[in-house]
């Protein structure tokens, strides 16, 4: 079972963080941002992992350090519990719609790190989240994961559906790049051969 725990603590978050990937959609989320929480929620259900997780953070200074945070913390997570890669798929996407939104997720491990974020949103606050910071999270864990990661929100009328969508989207996207080829159980997706 490919599995990870990290722990990150530092002066300004102290971050918890168990994963299964091979899991079921089971999550036990702790975090002081409720809109983060549930959408750390939606990525755990939709990609078929375990996660749990126990954050906090600076917030009398804003959301920023721990919303980053979590996502380098999840990043190192499924980095370390994938290994050496061996028989992945290495990339993934998923186009997911919710009601009037539609998010475009796509996501390839491929050792270099970078982010491709085109989201536009219309309130600086979704809830308690600070939705300026969306796109922080994403790099923090493209960053640890070492992945290209693809966001895009084409279109859309609800912050919340739009958020909703794009974990949504990227739960499914790395569940799919996660999953094992069995044809190519001993090889790594590269013709560099290694990632």
């Amino acid at each position: 079972m490919r599995k990870a725990k990290i722990e990150r603590k530092t002066k300004e978050t102290d971050i918890t963080l168990d994963l299964e990937i091979e899991g079921s959609g089971k999550y036990d989320i702790k975090n002081p941002i409720g809109f983060l929480t549930h959408s750390i929620e939606n990525f755990t259900k939709h990609g078929l992992f375990d996660i749990k997780m126990k954050a906090k953070g600076d917030l009398e200074v804003d959301q920023h350090h721990l919303v980053e945070d979590c996502g380098i913390v999840l990043g190192e997570a499924f980095k370390k519990a994938l290994g050496n890669k061996k028989g992945i798929n290495r990339a993934g996407y998923f186009v997911y719609p919710m009601d009037e939104a539609l998010a475009v997720v796509a996501v390839d491990i491929s050792g270099r790190p970078y982010l491709q974020f085109d989201v536009k949103l219309k309130r600086r606050f979704c809830g308690d989240l600070d939705t300026d910071l969306l796109e922080d999270f994403f790099q923090g864990f493209a960053t640890a994961l070492s992945a290209n990661i693809v966001v895009r929100m084409p279109f859309g009328r609800s912050d919340h559906h739009k958020i909703e969508a794009i974990f949504k989207a990227f739960g499914k996207a790395m569940k799919m790049a996660c999953s094992k080829d069995k044809k190519a159980a001993e090889n790594i997706p590269s013709t560099k051969g290694k990632i």
